[in-house]
């Protein structure tokens, strides 16, 4: 039997699992399907064609499943994909996507999205990232594991955040940030890796010191983007412990399409 409190109001297409709770005054559209050990608070809002996995914890006052803040949306079916064991607390807004992207919101597992979080049509977060209260993402943003954002972070449309990086308060981002990057600002400026939050998830020194040589290769080298790419790959090839972050960085400064906050 499922855990409604007899206030909330539950369409019958819905598709809840039996170990699903959900507080008093909510309210689940049709096409909503909702994971095992989910609990839902109350005065949630729930609609549109939204998955959303297992043992997740949703707050009070959240509205998910939106339609997207878009002038060409036309109430095309599109989609929004929440993962497992996600913390989406109080009166944050996540819309479905549109037909002019993947058609599809999608938002990882693991993940800690504080009060009044923004996140738009089409964005694709990963595992693992803590959005403090009031960040907002415009639509179309893709954020990798392990990002943090600050409090009051505003994210242009079509940016992408690079995993492990970290955006500090009141941050305005508008260009693409390449992985286990540290920034804050407005506008945005990088202030090296991101130590602390890399020796938090197991980084040797080794790893981190030849991050922080790409850092330098980067930022403080005076190379052309196309020829630090080249350093990278050098540097790569030297040092076999770090190959895979070396590279993982390379990847993202060849495939950024917004240009990278320098």
């Amino acid at each position: 039997m499922h855990l409604i409190h007899p206030t909330a109001i539950i369409d019958t297409g819905a598709q809840l699992d039996g170990s699903v709770t959900v507080g008093a005054f909510s309210v689940i559209g049709p096409h909503v399907r909702i994971g095992a050990g989910t609990r839902i608070g109350p005065h949630v809002v729930i609609d549109g064609d939204t998955t959303i996995g297992r043992d997740n914890v949703i707050h009070a006052y959240a509205a998910l499943g939106g339609a997207p803040q878009d002038k060409k949306y036309a109430g095309e079916p599109t989609r929004l994909e929440i993962g497992a064991r996600n913390t989406i607390r109080e009166f944050c807004t996540l819309n479905l996507g549109t037909v002019q992207d993947d058609g599809v919101t999608r938002i990882g597992d693991d993940n800690w999205i504080m009060a009044y979080v923004h996140i738009a049509h089409d964005c694709q977060v990963g595992n693992q990232t803590i959005f403090a209260n009031n960040a907002t993402l415009a639509g179309h943003v893709h954020v990798g594991d392990w990002v943090i954002l600050g409090g009051f972070t505003a994210v242009h449309q079509f940016c992408k955040i690079g995993t492990h990086a970290m955006l500090g308060m009141n941050t305005s981002l508008s260009q693409d940030v390449p992985p286990f990057l540290l920034l804050s600002g407005n506008p945005a400026t990088p202030h090296g890796i991101n130590v602390e939050g890399l020796k938090r998830r197991d980084f040797d020194r080794e790893q981190i010191g030849a991050l922080r040589s790409a850092y330098k290769t980067i930022y403080k080298s005076g190379l052309t983007l196309e020829q630090a790419k080249i350093a990278l790959t050098e540097q790569a090839a030297a040092e076999p412990a770090s190959a895979a972050h070396l590279n993982l960085l390379r990847e993202f400064l060849a495939s950024s399409t917004r240009g990278i906050v320098r």
